[in-house]
């Protein structure tokens, strides 16, 4: 059927074509361009941390020339790479010159405290990709994908997370220890359940010096969190239980038990059932300390912490961002009588502190 002539007329009488041409020259890129090519981000950050272009340039502001001899890649690559950091809010450019932007500069630049580089080694891995750009529409329509679950547990993958996501727990890890010394009085046993890298559990060992701590994962990530342990210190205090936290005896007794960003990587009934599992392992005195991303009450805010479930959707079957409600009713449902909210500000991570009945 032929269009009618006015078929380009919004009803409110703009023109769609004058509305797309004011669109792509404002200057503020284009929202579908601009999603359809999230993935060009992910390469260009990748590039950038490989080749260690922030850490460069943050020791004074820098040309392409200079980064193709500091950087040994091409001219032509690194121009091009710049640009297009800089068009994304990650570099500034005077001229030729590229300098940092205050985000950069505190998060991408090796010597900064604060700096997250190393995250993107395990955020934009290639398996990360794979699952989340590889067949989309599947998982939406099936509410899950089988993902992480079938990386084995010895792959590498979980190695290179454990490591690479240090800087970023690190902070809420020395915030979760500062809770527990609010505490009426110190833990003597402590078990870090899925510990990866191992520091929530040794965060609190450290401010507790008579203290015991007990680390459950496999045995790849387990060696790491040894070496940390050992780094800080603890190697006398510190045990380990290799294997999955479904299967293996916890143990009991225990006055704190941390539970890490573990539970967003199942769905509600198997929650419920590690829950209950470490309930079974508490003293009668003792606490579960939930740190998760806890999106608010609407789901979409705030981005990060909201974001987070469709990183659950296309990595695992059933896995969630929960809020303080879901959390609540989960422990509850676990034997719990509920769960209190504290931020580990200024991280974008919540603790949840489980109590008793």
């Amino acid at each position: 059927m032929p269009q009618s002539p006015d078929a380009h007329i919004l009803q409110d009488g703009s023109d769609v074509r004058e509305g797309n041409d004011r669109q792509f020259t404002r200057g503020r890129g284009h929202p579908v361009f601009d999603t359809a090519f999230g993935y060009l981000r992910t390469a260009a950050i990748r590039a950038a941390v490989d080749l260690d272009i922030f850490s460069i340039i943050g020791t004074g502001s820098a040309t392409a020339q200079v980064l193709e001899q500091r950087a040994r890649a091409s001219f032509r690559g690194l121009r091009i790479l710049c640009d297009y950091l800089t068009v994304i809010g990650l570099l500034h450019k005077n001229g030729s010159s590229y300098s940092l932007t205050p985000t950069s500069r505190q998060y991408l630049d090796r010597t900064s405290p604060f700096c997250l580089a190393s995250c993107v080694d395990f955020l934009a891995a290639p398996e990360m990709v794979s699952l989340a750009l590889d067949d989309p529409s599947t998982y939406v329509r099936r509410g899950g994908s089988e993902g992480l679950t079938l990386i084995a547990p010895d792959n590498p993958v979980w190695l290179r997370f454990a490591r690479s996501m240090v800087p970023f727990s690190g902070p809420a890890a020395k915030r979760l220890a500062a809770y527990v010394t609010t505490l009426p009085k110190p833990p003597g046993t402590i078990l870090d359940v899925a510990a990866g890298h191992g520091l929530y559990g040794i965060e609190i060992a450290r401010i507790a010096p008579h203290s015991v701590l007990t680390a459950i994962d496999w045995a790849t990530v387990l060696a790491l969190a040894q070496e940390n342990a050992q780094r800080a210190g603890l190697t006398s205090r510190f045990r380990t239980i290799i294997g999955s936290a479904f299967d293996v005896d916890w143990g009991r007794g225990f006055d704190i038990i941390v539970l890490a960003n573990l539970l967003h990587h199942f769905g509600e009934e198997r929650c419920i059932d590690l829950l209950r599992r470490a309930k079974s392992s508490l003293s009668p005195t003792g606490q579960v300390l939930i740190v998760e991303f806890v999106p608010n009450r609407d789901r979409v805010s705030p981005p990060l912490e909201a974001t987070f479930a469709f990183v659950m959707l296309a990595t695992t079957p059933q896995g969630d961002a929960y809020t303080v409600d879901d959390l609540d009713r989960l422990a509850r449902a676990a034997g719990f009588s509920g769960a209190a909210a504290r931020p580990l500000s200024p991280t974008p991570l919540t603790l949840m502190v489980l109590q008793q009945s």
